[in-house]
């Protein structure tokens, strides 16, 4: 009889994210973390205030100081804001309203059959690669992508005999880390587009820079993303796992029911109906999900309403379902549903409280501002060439998405600076834009300050109760990394060959 053999010895990475996993989880429960930053940033507030550290606005060329939050005003600031800082954090809403939905879907056993159905028809080997593609496709529908695939993704994986982690890590590397890559326009092209022309007309007035200014080169950025993200799953992070062996059952395979199947056809008419109502209110110039200031997708009702159709579009098939497969006997069986969702989300909630005023303190003291405009200039000092300085710039808003997460009020501070420096060597605003939005992408993963970040941590204690920071940072670094190295060689890549960006999006300028 022959001997077992003996366990590889772990590579130096995988004794490298060891390490990081330990010290990780060697830090305090997130929302004393986020106590602690408070304090710290106070202190920082007084400290920058009193020695008189300050910036001129890029665009506006206005001085910008630390505002001292231990002063009277500052202190009287935080005293009025602890509730509005709460209740007006933008993430809080629509998550909670997003989750009500996915309750009743989840309740009514809508989505354990879509589940199934979904196993039964994608090939266990491409089932990797779907969830990471449809990550990276789902943030222009907001955080849909947050409250429904990532839990979607870590049952399917779950079902299949495959850890519940690395299905969440595949889903949040597609959702988070590939924020930019999209074969869709959102909201943020349109944002970001006129930061960048606004910034361009500091050096030509007539410039113009569209929300598709970077078409070509996001919507190539799926393939890449999706294939980073299916091969550091299958390669580097499930192997660290083994097989799951936490208390939560994984969902019954077995081939749908015609009851169920009945159901599954119900929930699909209702939801048919639901989509012909939405393009009967979009599709017309005079539509009713159509605003007459601002016609057009981007900015109808549809897109800045879109908790609503999530919750809608979650509840009604949920509703359908359940009452012709018999689980949905009463309204009290939707609201114990919804219930039992909510009591889930306990946690998230409790951490949100301390992230929103964390991020409040943040934006009142000015001290994001002065270390986005402070990395900019000494990336401007160094008088790189254009190769070095297009990966500096990924670096820098890599490095400043650690601390400021809107991708919008980055870019706000930072493409005043860098926009007309590559203009004058010679570059398009669309590829400094292109730069940027890589560096915004790839931090979103593993920064703990994210808005989303508690949402995930949550996810994951469902079915490991004891991951902590550590244990996500560890886990989604492979992907920052490997997203950072690869989009960074594409842009340069694309920039050698002169490919353009975007529909009349060029790379170079003639000044």
């Amino acid at each position: 009889m022959s001997e077992n053999p003996t366990p590889a010895a772990p590579s130096f990475f995988q004794r490298s994210l060891a390490r990081v996993e330990w010290a990780g989880n060697l830090l305090p429960h997130p929302a004393s973390l986020f106590i602690i930053l408070c304090v710290i940033m106070v202190v920082a507030s007084w400290i920058l205030s009193v020695t008189g550290v300050s910036v001129e606005h890029p665009l506006t060329h206005r001085s910008i100081g630390a505002l001292n939050l231990l002063s009277a005003d500052g202190l009287q600031r935080i005293i009025l804001g602890l509730l509005p800082n709460f209740v007006n954090f933008a993430p809080l809403g629509p998550v909670l309203v997003c989750l009500l939905g996915l309750a009743a879907a989840e309740h009514s056993g809508l989505l354990g059959a879509c589940l199934r159905l979904i196993v039964h028809c994608t090939p266990r080997w491409l089932l990797t690669w779907v969830v990471v593609w449809c990550g990276a496709m789902s943030h222009t529908a907001g955080d849909i992508g947050y409250v429904l695939l990532l839990p979607l993704s870590m049952a399917l994986f779950h079902a299949i005999g495959r850890h519940p982690l690395a299905g969440l890590a595949a889903a949040f590397a597609g959702v988070s880390g590939g924020f930019a890559a999209n074969l869709l326009i959102s909201t943020s092209d349109v944002v970001l587009a006129g930061f960048t022309q606004e910034a361009a007309r500091l050096i030509d007035p007539k410039y113009t820079v569209n929300a598709m200014a970077n078409y070509y080169f996001l919507g190539t950025s799926v393939f890449l993303i999706t294939a980073i993200g299916a091969v550091v799953t299958e390669r580097l992070v499930e192997p660290r796992f083994g097989p799951y062996r936490g208390e939560m059952q994984p969902q019954a395979l077995q081939p749908l029911a015609p009851a169920e199947r009945r159901a599954l056809q119900g929930a699909l008419a209702v939801f048919l109906v639901l989509v012909a109502l939405v393009l009967a209110g979009l599709l017309p110039a005079e539509g009713v999900l159509q605003d007459p200031a601002k016609p057009g997708f981007i900015h109808s009702y549809f897109v800045r309403g879109l908790v609503f159709f999530i919750f809608v579009f979650g509840l009604f098939p949920s509703l359908a379902y359940g009452a012709i497969a018999g689980t949905i006997r009463s309204d009290s069986d939707v609201y114990k549903g919804m219930q039992k969702t909510m009591e889930l989300a306990a946690p998230y909630l409790v951490v949100v409280f301390f992230i929103a005023q964390f991020v409040n303190l943040f934006a009142w003291s000015n001290v994001g501002v002065i270390l986005a405009v402070k990395g900019a200039a000494i990336l401007q000092s160094l008088r790189l060439g254009p190769v070095p300085l297009v990966i500096g710039l990924v670096v820098l808003t890599a490095s400043t998405d650690i601390f400021l997460g809107s991708a919008s009020a980055k870019w706000a501070i930072l493409a005043p600076v860098f926009v007309p420096m590559f203009m004058l060597l010679g570059y398009s605003p669309e590829l400094t834009q292109a730069a940027y939005r890589v560096g915004d992408s790839v931090m979103n993963v593993v920064t703990p300050l994210a808005s989303n970040f508690p949402l995930v941590l949550m996810f994951a204690q469902r079915y490991e109760p004891k991951t902590g920071i550590g244990t996500m940072v560890a886990l989604m670094l492979p992907y920052s990394i490997c997203f950072m190295v690869g989009w960074t060689l594409l842009l340069i890549l694309w920039t050698y060959l002169g490919w353009p960006l975007g529909p009349g999006a060029q790379l170079f300028l003639k000044m």
